[in-house]
């Protein structure tokens, strides 16, 4: 049997691409028209809805940066209204008001339009159909992350707005951290800037400050302790320390430097050979060590000039004969002279020399 010949493809047989016609145009804008007009009512109220969420944070956003402005503006007042008062205006310095009027004013602002800005983004979100819990959730476990690992960041962020906020200390302030201490000469939110005693700079973070003390605050005390001799006369040496004081008083700049009379306490201790009398004086802050320096001067001068001896050795040396230089030396022993009865007694017995024997024959 001979076998059918396979037939041959056709033209016929091949599949057509089919163009679309303008009856599916109009069929696929039809129904975009259709979604468009079921939904444009939705999209419209969420429009509105974000467009009335950002109105409302800037124009929140812009009122409590104004309110903040102007209460930091009524804190200066209030700050001014105090300088009138006789120690007020040491408090807080032209300087030091500035700067902790910006650093009040950056912290709070910066406060408000993170809560208006973050509290506005949740909203817009919440406005999309959004679900916030898993946004939520994966924020506050990143933020307990954060906060572990960045706990000293922390420490030292609140610790700085604290200080900042109840005037612990500004710029040109000197101060004693405990950690290192010299003037402020920059306040920051995290750090704190201190040039020490020998011109070197202290980083100090405000987290490690434990205790501070503030010596440019209000005013200091000046106090020399004077050590004169047991023997020497009290109302004397009180004298002299009067005169000293009335008139270092009265000559500048010190009597701008002090802030009170200086006074004789009396005595501050009595020891077998000596007596400690103090003399204090109320200073301007910063510069007790000065008025230290300057009556130690006083002092000494006015000692010398009224012959009062001073422990250590007298300030007018007393006149005194020379040593002996043979004092020390002990008296020379009879023993020395071999010729004495009482070395030729203590000289040994010699043994007896015999006799010349004769012989006869």
């Amino acid at each position: 049997m001979a076998a059918d010949p396979s037939p041959s493809p056709t033209p016929s047989q091949t599949p057509s691409q089919r163009v679309p016609s303008l009856q599916d145009a109009q069929e696929s804008a039809t129904n975009a028209a259709g979604w468009v007009e079921q939904n444009w009512s939705t999209w419209l109220a969420i429009g509105l809805q974000v467009l009335l969420i950002v109105v409302i944070a800037v124009v929140l956003r812009v009122a409590v940066r104004r309110a903040i402005t102007k209460l930091i503006d009524r804190m200066s007042r209030t700050e001014q209204t105090v300088d009138s008062t006789p120690l007020g205006g040491l408090l807080v310095n032209l300087e030091r008001r500035r700067q902790r009027s910006q650093a009040i004013g950056s912290v709070l602002r910066s406060v408000a339009s993170f809560l208006i800005v973050g509290t506005a983004a949740l909203m817009i979100l919440s406005a999309f159909n959004i679900n916030l819990a898993p946004l939520l959730a994966s924020a506050g476990v990143a933020g307990v992350a954060i906060g572990f690992g960045a706990r000293n960041l922390v420490t030292d962020f609140l610790s700085g707005v604290f200080m900042i906020l109840e005037d612990q200390y500004g710029v040109g302030d000197t101060i004693d951290a405990g950690v290192a201490s010299g003037e402020v000469i920059e306040v920051g939110l995290r750090v704190t800037k201190l040039r020490g005693d020998g011109g070197e700079i202290w980083y100090v973070r405000n987290g490690e400050v434990k205790r501070i003390g503030n010596l440019s605050q209000g005013w200091a005390t000046a106090n020399v302790d004077v050590t004169v001799h047991a023997g020497e006369d009290l109302d004397r040496v009180k004298a002299t320390l009067d005169e000293v004081a009335e008139k270092m008083s009265a000559e500048e700049p010190w009597n701008e430097l002090l802030w009170g009379p200086i006074e004789v306490l009396g005595l501050d201790s009595v020891l077998l050979d000596s007596m400690v009398v103090r003399v204090t004086a109320k200073t301007m802050p910063g510069k007790s060590l000065t008025v230290e320096r300057e009556l130690r001067w006083r002092v000494k001068r006015a000692f010398d000039a009224a012959d009062i001896r001073i422990v250590g050795g007298a300030t007018a040396p007393a006149e005194e004969q020379p040593a002996d230089p043979t004092a020390g030396m002990a008296a020379p022993s009879v023993y020395a002279n071999a010729s004495s009865p009482q070395s030729a007694a203590a000289s040994p017995l010699a043994p007896p020399t015999p006799a010349p024997t004769s012989t006869t024959k």
